[in-house]
């Protein structure tokens, strides 16, 4: 599991060491920089995937574009660099990159994995040089199984979860009256593109066993109309091929009493929600999931459903990092908590607010076994308490 990232340079940060756990929840002002850490592992990711080989963070490609390196190298303090490191249980990476501002991608400069470095590797496999790979490979030692064992463990298993992390962001696509099968499609894509084709061909697949609702066949077809249940109860689907052609359709219905409906005629809600329900229920456990505003188009209640089920995942393996404007989605992670459905160790909470000179730029709340927060910075989910106290006459 990824336990910390650490940015120089990058965007609106100077400096960052932020500490993540199973769930981690980002919060704050707009303009925070609290997408700018998610799109530090999709970074990794786009170029992990799009091109493996290559000596050159892609700065855009199908999961995300950030323009030019003068976008994304910190404005006040950078010049043409940016350092992106991650903390994985067991060892430390560090990537440098730099580039002319003008440019749409980045060479990288140095990569080190715990104390083994390499300076300007003229090719990367997974963004890890072979040669690293060679070098760390000696220092383990010369049995050949023990070797083997730690290269699995410290490079090829981390490889894999940046490869294969989930991103959805908050502009998921609407209805439509078909969806695109796509055979290599492993994830639902960053506006949940993919949902409807992951849910087809995976439908027949196992949920791990953390997430199976009891009653329910455990594969994932099954498991989503269950789970979709819970958030509009009395919610169906049915995915059918459409006859001669690369494409299904989903069908959707909000009552047994009904027949199933094309997404446009349902609630907006439900094909925002869905994407996130697949992409949680079709992770292997190691897997990464990114969620921005997993609230968008659902009720309170919803909300707060929504936390809960994050906390569920996280706690069935997955690890979650979400950012989110809710303050129903926080207190369903902590009723999560309260309820023992995943321990205040494995939550993490950061707010966020624009960097100044005088406060810090990330102020983490700790969370105890009650769901009990110690700590709420000014702008921390405090605008209803704000509110009510000007209706009652005490603030402005």
């Amino acid at each position: 599991m990824l336990r910390r990232i650490d940015l120089h340079d990058f965007k609106c940060f100077e400096l960052l060491k932020l500490p993540l756990s199973n769930i981690t929840v980002l919060t704050g002002t707009n303009a925070s920089g609290k997408s700018s850490v998610l799109q530090t592992l999709v970074l990794l990711h786009q170029t992990m995937r799009d091109h493996e080989w290559s000596s050159r963070l892609l700065l855009n490609g199908d999961a995300i574009k950030l323009g030019t390196v003068g976008d994304v190298v910190d404005k006040v303090h950078g010049r043409r660099t940016i350092e992106i490191g991650l903390a994985d249980d067991d060892v430390n990476y560090h990537w440098s990159f730099s580039g002319d501002r003008s440019e749409m991608s980045m060479g990288v400069d140095h990569v080190s994995v715990g104390d083994t470095a390499l300076a300007q590797p003229d090719r990367l496999q997974y963004l890890l040089p072979p040669l690293l790979q060679s070098q760390m490979a000696f220092v383990v030692g010369s049995d050949s199984n023990q070797v083997s064992a730690v290269m699995q463990l410290n490079l090829d298993s981390l490889a894999y979860r940046l490869r294969g992390l989930s991103y959805i962001t908050a502009e998921r696509i609407g209805p439509r009256e078909f969806y695109v099968i796509e055979e290599t499609a492993a994830v639902v894509g960053p506006a949940g593109e993919h949902a409807v084709s992951v849910l087809h061909l995976g439908r027949d697949e196992r949920v791990l066993d953390g997430l199976i609702v009891d009653g329910v066949p455990p594969t994932r077809l099954r498991q989503v109309e269950a789970r979709m249940q819970q958030f509009f109860p009395g919610c169906g689907l049915v995915v059918l091929q459409v006859p001669h052609a690369n494409a299904v359709t989903l069908g959707l219905r909000t009552s047994e009493a009904t027949d199933f409906h094309r997404p446009i005629h349902v609630g907006f809600g439900l094909t925002q929600i869905l994407p996130i329900v697949v992409a949680a229920l079709s992770a292997q456990a190691g897997g990464i999931l990114l969620i921005e505003n997993p609230e968008v188009h659902l009720h309170p209640a919803g909300q707060a459903l929504m936390g809960k089920f994050l906390a569920d995942v996280a706690a069935a393996g997955v690890q979650v990092i979400v950012e989110t404007h809710s303050d129903h989605v926080l207190n369903g992670i902590r009723r999560a908590v309260k309820d023992q459905r995943i321990v205040p160790e494995q939550v993490e909470i950061h707010f966020f607010r624009p960097r100044t000179e005088d406060l810090a730029q990330v102020i983490s709340p700790q969370i105890n076994q009650l769901g009990d927060i110690d700590t709420w910075p000014e702008g921390f989910f405090d605008q209803f308490d704000k509110d009510m106290n000007y209706f009652s006459g005490w603030g402005s």
